[in-house]
């Protein structure tokens, strides 16, 4: 199996050697557990052409969190390695076209999707919003990428209940209240057909970037 680097210091090893390659892997967390930037360290760090697709932020917002820790978002926009794209998703299927030419036209690789959670803002009915998840990544596959698609979390593991089981992979970031305190803990709960940690890992975010460590988060 071939993999790709997470771009993440310390996860590919928890995930036996990195994302594998042409998977869509969901990353769930509620407000302020650092999803755009893992998202972002993914593509800004990766070796290969990547596409950051917001359907809530701007480019100019997304690309300011990347500048804030210096990880020259705007030069690899001009190089090339790297394209920051806003689309409607209440226009999804006229959004995935331009998902699918801009892949094409960039040869992209990897591709950041933030956040498959929009999708159901626009959708009342759950099979309707299962057909677009299923869409999205339908699109990924027959491009050949390899892709993070966000979601926040709600009462259980992602917003509607359904992206997990649409993913190929899955990772959890979770906040843990201990002596009045939050401690960030990283957890992978799926990974289709490869072995990986099955721990919860406490993580920080700070200059560098996003690091998980090695050790087991006791809760």
């Amino acid at each position: 199996m071939n993999r790709v680097s997470s771009s993440i210091h310390g996860l590919d090893k928890l995930l036996g050697g990195g994302f594998p390659e042409n998977d869509v892997v969901l990353l769930t967390g509620g407000c302020g557990t650092g999803k755009t930037v893992f998202g972002l360290q993914y593509l800004c760090f990766s070796k290969e052409k990547g596409i950051y697709i917001s359907f809530e932020d701007e480019p100019e917002d997304i690309r300011s969190i990347a500048e804030s820790f210096g990880w020259g978002a705007g030069k690899l926009e001009e190089k090339g390695a790297l394209r920051l794209v806003k689309f409607d998703p209440f226009q999804l299927e006229d959004a995935m076209d331009m998902v699918r030419n801009n892949i094409l036209e960039m040869h992209a690789s990897h591709i950041v999707i933030d956040s498959i959670s929009s999708l159901g803002a626009y959708v009342k009915d759950v099979s309707e919003l299962r057909r677009n998840v299923l869409l999205v990544k339908e699109i990924m596959k027959k491009s050949g990428c390899t892709a993070v698609m966000i979601s926040e979390a709600g009462a259980g593991m992602s917003r509607f209940g359904i992206e997990e089981y649409v993913a190929d992979d899955v990772i959890v970031l979770q906040k843990f209240l201990r002596n009045g305190d939050y401690i960030k803990g990283l957890s992978i709960q799926k990974m289709r057909g490869s072995s990986h940690s099955t721990s919860i890992h406490p993580y920080n975010i700070s200059h560098k970037g996003f690091e998980v460590e090695q050790k087991t988060l006791d809760i």
